[in-house]
C-alpha cells in the first residue's frame, strides 16, 4: 500500500440541486449571490459552471434563515 493518505472526495451540487436545498428557484440563488447576499460559488474548471458543497449549502441555509 501507498504511503499517500487516502483523501475523501468531495461532492458538489449543482445550482440547480443547491436551489433546491434551499427552497428556492435557481434563478433566485444566482440573484442573491449577484447582489452579494450570497457569497461567490466556486466554477468548475472545465465548464464554468456553479458548484456547491453541501458545508456551502448549510451556510447558505443558515443566511436566509432556513435551518432545514
Amino acid at each position: 500500500m501507498s504511503e499517500v493518505g487516502y483523501m475523501k472526495r468531495e461532492r458538489y451540487y449543482s445550482a440547480e440541486k443547491a436551489a433546491q436545498f434551499l427552497g428556492i428557484s435557481k434563478q433566485t440563488l444566482i440573484r442573491y449571490e449577484n447582489k452579494r447576499v450570497f457569497p461567490k460559488a466556486k466554477r468548475n474548471a472545465v465548464n464554468g459552471w456553479r458548484e456547491y458543497t453541501e458545508d456551502e449549502i448549510k451556510k447558505l441555509k443558515g443566511i436566509i434563515g432556513r435551518t432545514r
